[in-house]
């Protein structure tokens, strides 16, 4: 799940005219037009498309009662889930700390059904699904247009070395981090540090980014818009909490909705990591990647506990999603299970997600993505290849 621009990501071009339906294939071929090879690229993806369509087209296209459906029983629980800790604050706010947590995994449900309504897989319209996309912003604290127009990049690019846009954490290769001097250094380590990256800078991404346009280009007008209207109707619901109900209740609004914050950000935030951030994902120059092998190489199958895995809406199922952004999240599961293709995906369980936090460079000549630690240790032997002898 890549939501907007996690901090220290370089911020995207713009694709002028470029629709979300197929931006993928769009972008793609607009970029392998100005590499060498492109031709070839073109013809791979081609024999790729002849491949994935058959598997891929049965489970996509919404099915508007079950979305709804899905839509209305998480609406109904978060609402339960605010009404809960509300009540809670009479005991202390001790207690909404522990109400909060789950619905902070009610939040990031919400947020997956707004990824789908950008992906326009969520319901027959267009409209409904923009219209959807755009309430759940205020809730979840992102504004649609502007998160829509970033994540479809980030599906255009994703695994490209030549064409890191946005959307996804940002990744250095070994080549570059050597490149670097001290300070640019420091601040890639602290920006992969997996406290500030995971407990800090997805909070700011949500909380502070989200909340003004500045550093998008000037031509982004409809994501512009989309960020102040989404402020305007955060302001328009404050407001009317304090008018309705006093200062000391909003007050209570915003510390519960900062608990929330905390906790959904940093659950969002590790499962947006483990999407692309494991050992052996692929990252490739233009000329050698393709977009279907992008999906299923470098996109993850998360195997959740079957809770976690309703609260995120199934969208550990990664690779599938990346493959096809038109299946909604409830045909993932399905879609997997039914196509033997699919499962050479990188398997990760809990553990590996925790792990995989501390993995940082990509080392193009190993092909796989290290620690620290490791391009540490690494960059000794280069230096003292023999042992010294006594």
């Amino acid at each position: 799940m890549q939501r907007g621009l996690t901090p220290g990501c370089r911020r995207p071009h713009r694709f002028e005219g470029a629709r979300e339906k197929g931006i993928q294939e769009k972008v793609a071929t607009e970029s392998a037009g100005a590499i060498s090879g492109a031709f070839d690229q073109l013809i791979r993806k081609a024999i790729a498309q002849e491949r994935w369509r058959p598997i891929l087209a049965p489970y996509e296209g919404a099915d508007d009662r079950r979305s709804l459906l899905q839509l209305a029983v998480t609406l109904l629980l978060y609402g339960a889930a605010w009404a809960l800790m509300l009540r809670s604050v009479e005991v202390g706010y001790w207690a909404t700390a522990i109400v909060a947590l789950p619905a902070a995994g009610l939040m990031v449900r919400l947020i997956i059904i707004q990824h789908d309504c950008g992906h326009g897989s969520y319901f027959t319209s267009r409209r409904a699904c923009n219209a959807v996309g755009s309430a759940l912003g205020v809730l979840v604290l992102t504004p649609y247009d502007y998160w829509k127009t970033t994540h479809a990049l980030h599906h255009a690019h994703a695994g490209n070395l030549d064409s890191r846009t946005g959307g996804d954490v940002d990744t250095l290769t070994v080549a570059e981090y050597d490149a670097r001097g001290w300070r640019d250094r420091l601040e890639y380590r602290l920006i992969r540090n997996p406290v500030v990256m995971i407990g800090i800078l997805i909070l700011l991404q949500f909380v502070v980014v989200h909340r003004f346009p500045g550093g998008m280009p000037r031509s982004w007008t409809r994501e512009r818009r989309s960020v102040w209207w989404t402020n305007a109707a955060l302001a328009v619901v404050l407001a009317g909490i304090w008018l309705a109900a006093g200062v000391e209740r909003l007050q209570q609004v915003v510390i519960i909705q900062g608990m929330v914050m905390l906790y959904g950000c940093a659950f969002a935030g590790w499962i947006n990591h483990t999407q692309h951030q494991f050992e052996d994902a692929y990252w490739r120059r233009s000329d050698e990647w393709d977009f279907f092998d992008a999906g299923l190489r470098g996109s993850s199958w998360l195997a959740l506990p079957r809770p976690l895995q309703w609260l995120t809406a199934s969208i550990g199922l990664h690779h599938v999603h990346h493959l096809s952004t038109r299946i909604p999240n409830y045909r993932l599961q399905r879609c997997h299970d039914e196509n033997p293709e699919l499962w050479s995906a990188h398997r990760i369980t809990l553990r590996d997600g925790f792990k995989a936090l501390n993995l940082a460079l990509w080392d193009e000549r190993r092909g796989k993505l290290i620690s620290f630690g490791e391009y540490r240790r690494s960059a000794r032997s280069m230096t003292h290849p023999f042992p010294s002898r006594s």
